[in-house]
């Protein structure tokens, strides 16, 4: 091959790279419950969106807002608490505690600063308070915002918040 076709084969190549379509960032993100397993620190809350049959819906077009409590925010609960929650009788009430993490629209954090409540998808409210600087959700600290997803965002919280009962 002499360096002219060289050449040109390279420049054709380049050009083509060039044109190749391009993902947008949102294109890129991965879903909420990707975002989520991907983390690392939500095992407990992946396992228990599986048991109540909620992963599908996590994966949808949303969008949605999610207040995921960590594996640690889990572990802060009674003995017993999650490994009885994730048994198959127990589900319709796995599934209300899920969803009263879930609110049915995209808030950012800018958003959530200025609201002092939200209707989960579980159909109850969250209160909402902002004091020093700092976001509370019910009895919950918010501490890390704005993990952007393909169908949402979510906020990180260190405490998994009840529903009335």
């Amino acid at each position: 091959m002499d360096f002219k076709t060289l050449a040109f084969g390279l420049l054709a190549a380049a050009l083509a790279l060039n044109s190749a379509p391009v993902k947008s960032e949102e294109t890129m993100q991965k879903d909420i419950v990707d975002t989520a397993v991907a983390a690392g620190s939500f095992k407990t809350l992946a396992a228990a969106l599986k048991a109540a049959d909620l992963v599908d819906t996590l994966k949808s077009k949303g969008p949605f807002t999610v207040l995921a409590p960590t594996d640690d925010a889990f572990a802060k609960l009674p003995a017993g608490t999650v490994e009885t929650l994730l048994k198959p009788e127990n589900k319709a009430k796995l599934v209300k505690i899920l969803t009263y993490h879930v609110i049915p629209a995209k808030a950012m954090a800018a958003d959530v600063v200025k609201m002092t409540s939200a209707k989960t998808v579980e159909g109850s409210e969250v209160k909402i308070a902002v004091m020093d600087g700092k976001v509370k959700v019910n009895d919950a600290n918010v501490v890390k915002t704005d993990i952007a997803c393909s169908n949402g965002v979510i906020h990180v919280i260190d405490a998994v918040i009840m529903p009335k009962e």
